[in-house]
């Protein structure tokens, strides 16, 4: 169950083939070169990328940081990539974020990204309605700009 107002989709067209495209996505330690958020992540354990593995990703707003265990929940090379944050804790997941590629028709890819908060996490829970609301134009405006690094990286 989505929480009200706390779910976003965007996509951009990227010339670049699908395979390509789902490499990038699914190499989260990387993800910090495009995303105004995310600093990045490391494996922690099973093979990198695969359905079922973890890491521990890196978050920054201006001088705060926090890190926060996922799990790949899909790993569907050339389609879908998708992890799920804290799956371990008594009321999580909290958010997933999915990565959907699709051919476009022109020789690229559709890449679709997609935030869904689950429940809010216990940083999040004191807030008001205006402040969730703040908080998700701030990722709406951060899933814009990662997906327009992305696709530079994608096509240079």
């Amino acid at each position: 169950m989505t929480v009200h107002g706390m779910q976003h989709e965007a996509s951009v067209d990227i010339a670049a083939t699908p395979d390509a495209v789902y490499a990038l996505v699914s190499d989260v330690p990387r993800m910090g070169e495009w995303s105004p958020e995310n600093a990045g992540a490391d494996w922690t354990s099973d093979t990198p990328g695969a359905e079922g593995s973890t890491f521990e990703g890196h978050n920054r707003i201006g001088d705060r940081t926090w890190s926060v265990p996922c799990t790949v929940t899909v790993a569907q090379p050339s389609e879908c990539f998708e992890w799920v944050t804290r799956p371990q804790d008594p009321e999580g997941p909290y958010v997933r974020w999915t990565y959907r590629m699709a051919p476009n028709g022109t020789g690229g890819t559709s890449l679709t990204e997609i935030w869904d908060v689950l429940s809010l996490p216990p940083t999040l829970q004191p807030l008001s309605a205006e402040q969730l609301a703040a908080r998700a134009d701030i990722v709406r405006a951060g899933m814009a700009a990662t997906l327009a690094a992305i696709k530079a990286t994608a096509e240079s």
